[in-house]
């Protein structure tokens, strides 16, 4: 028996028995299933161990709303300005099934075992230990990106207010601030301010969908029933982009596919919580599953509501304008509504820095699974006696330093950079994650495992929903810059932001290829036991209704 087996073993007595000396931490992730990661027990209690303090209702409304942004508030702008509404709807609908396709296999992943970090963990035991090194590096430095891009655009919300700019740097660094200070303490304090703020966003989209009902028939101040006034001339539902005719439409609508994609970017996040959550067998399936509902009410809808209410040609919507507003803020002033345009800036504001926190969140926890792979300094492993790892936050939260470049060029430009690059850096980590998911499956069945019965959660039409995917994102990765090599349009900077993720992930991979003479994982001997026999031993009090309110609330939660 190995190592490994033997730590297998002894966990569910390290987790069950107060007694022992080396007994864990209450609501930790289990001094026995870290020492299975780890190797040894020693090294478990040298760094310490993430904890399990997120509730149900923390993964519920982090999976509903946690990575809700300025993508849905403020960026989807962009792709009105160049496509028009019908391509719009469409993108983010066709995109939005590609990406709840993906949510399946990396649910079933997590379910089975729920690690902290998840993808680059799963792509090193289930594919290549140098792609968990590649994507790993990939996804920290992409949610680190995407940290900038939520701080940067919340200085564009502040512009709304104030039109100097001097004092945006002082805005940044107070950003920065509370998003760290949300992060450092415990997971639990991280888990209650998405919480919060995921309500928050939640409420107002419900409440700007049914708005955007009462206006387009009419019920604003200015009584203008709008109908898809929109959708016809001169504005067009779906505009022509550099060529003319089908050919411009079907390549309008293309940019949408990327531009739904930065939209959708940390939807995997509730899965890299998974490894830091209270029961996840049963909560990480039900917010998977709450994936579908999200991207149909928020996103599908948020789309249509929005191709409703504001013409393409708007000059304030993003690149249209250096002083872009949301598409939200444009509607509801257009409609000679007064104040709310304020109270809805402010609610983006806060969504701003609630995707921040989040990002930055899940930007710690790629660095520490970096770490217990050994592809990353052993000192990120160090974490609190809260269970943060407390390097790979502050690490992850210095590269946030980068919005102070909205000092010397303007905020919009500075979002625009990051959205392109952190689109592709996403793409790229649900390409991996459709990979590690086939590879998988293959393991699976390899080792004996029954897929009907062994699996607590099971997602469906597969492999058929995988490869169909991958092929999607992978077509997308390829031909997102096309309007680059379009004549007269050649740009070095769109050129670098829309490809060079790519060969950065590959250089990541061939560098760690050669540097450890790392092989392809063989399905029989891929290690998907890890780790799962203190989990397994792991009981989780089952909490029953006693009424109507209490039904209702752990339907929510």
């Amino acid at each position: 028996m190995d190592e490994k087996q033997i730590y297998a073993k002894e966990a569910p007595a390290y987790d069950n028995d107060p007694s022992h000396p080396q007994h864990m931490r209450k609501g930790s992730v289990g001094l026995g299933e870290a020492a299975e990661i780890y190797g040894d027990v020693q090294t478990a209690e040298e760094y310490g161990y993430v904890a399990r303090g997120l509730k149900s209702r923390h993964i519920q409304f982090i999976a509903l709303g946690g990575t809700i942004g300025t993508g849905l508030f403020i960026g989807i702008g962009s792709a009105f300005t160049g496509s028009g509404p019908l391509s719009v709807l469409l993108g983010y609908a066709i995109t939005g099934l590609a990406i709840f396709a993906m949510m399946q296999c990396l649910g079933e992943m997590a379910t089975w075992l729920p690690l902290p970090g998840a993808v680059p963990q799963y792509c090193h035991r289930y594919v290549d230990p140098a792609m968990g090194f590649a994507v790993g590096w990939n996804n920290w430095y992409s949610n680190a990106l995407t940290l900038c891009a939520e701080i940067s655009a919340a200085t564009l919300v502040i512009d709304f207010w104030e039109a100097d700019t001097a004092h945006n740097p002082i805005y940044i660094a107070v950003i920065i601030v509370v998003i760290i200070c949300l992060n450092i303490f415990a997971v639990s304090i991280y888990g209650e301010a998405e919480f919060i703020f995921a309500s928050l966003k939640i409420i107002t989209i419900v409440g700007l969908l049914l708005l955007a009902f009462i206006l387009d028939l009419g019920g604003g101040p200015n009584h203008d029933r709008l109908g898809f006034r929109y959708w016809k001339k001169p504005y067009a539902a779906m505009l022509p982009v550099i060529a003319s005719g089908s050919a411009g439409r079907f390549l309008g609508l293309f940019d949408t596919l990327v531009n739904a994609a930065f939209s959708y970017g940390g939807v995997e996040m509730v899965a890299v919580a998974a490894g830091e959550a209270e029961n996840p067998r049963k909560n990480i399936p039900k917010a998977v599953r709450r994936v579908f509902w999200r991207i149909l009410f928020f996103y599908v809808l948020g789309s249509l509501a929005i191709g409703v209410l504001v013409p393409a040609n708007d000059p304030h919507l993003l690149k249209g304008s250096e002083t872009a507003k949301s598409p939200w803020v444009i509607a509801i002033g257009r409609a000679g509504i007064p104040a709310l345009p304020s109270v809805i800036n402010a609610v983006i504001l806060t969504s701003a820095t609630s995707s921040g926190n989040a990002f930055l969140y899940t930007g710690s926890r790629y660095l520490f699974a970096l770490a217990q792979n050994r592809q990353a300094p052993r000192f990120l492993l160090k974490c609190t006696k809260t269970g943060v790892p407390i390097w790979c936050v502050l690490i992850t939260a210095s590269i946030s330093l980068l919005t102070f470049l909205t000092v010397s060029d303007s905020s919009s430009v500075v979002f625009g950079w990051f959205q392109t690059l952190t689109t592709i850096t996403s793409i790229i980590t649900w390409v991996s994650i459709l990979i590690a998911f086939i590879q998988f499956r293959k393991a699976l069945k390899a080792q004996g495992v029954n897929l009907d019965t062994d699996l607590v959660f099971k997602s469906k039409f597969q492999p058929y929903t995988a490869y169909i995917s991958l092929g999607f994102f992978c077509v997308i990765l390829l031909f997102n810059g096309w309007h680059v090599f379009t004549k007269g349009n050649w740009d070095p900077q769109s050129f670098v932001t829309a490809y060079a993720p790519t060969p950065i992930f590959i250089a990541f991979f061939i560098f760690w290829k050669i540097f450890k003479r790392t092989k392809f994982v063989n399905p029989a001997e891929a290690d998907i036991w890890s780790g799962k026999a203190a989990l397994d031993a792991e009981v989780w009090e089952d909490q029953q209704p006693r009424n109507l309110l209490e039904k209702i609330w752990f339907w929510i939660a």
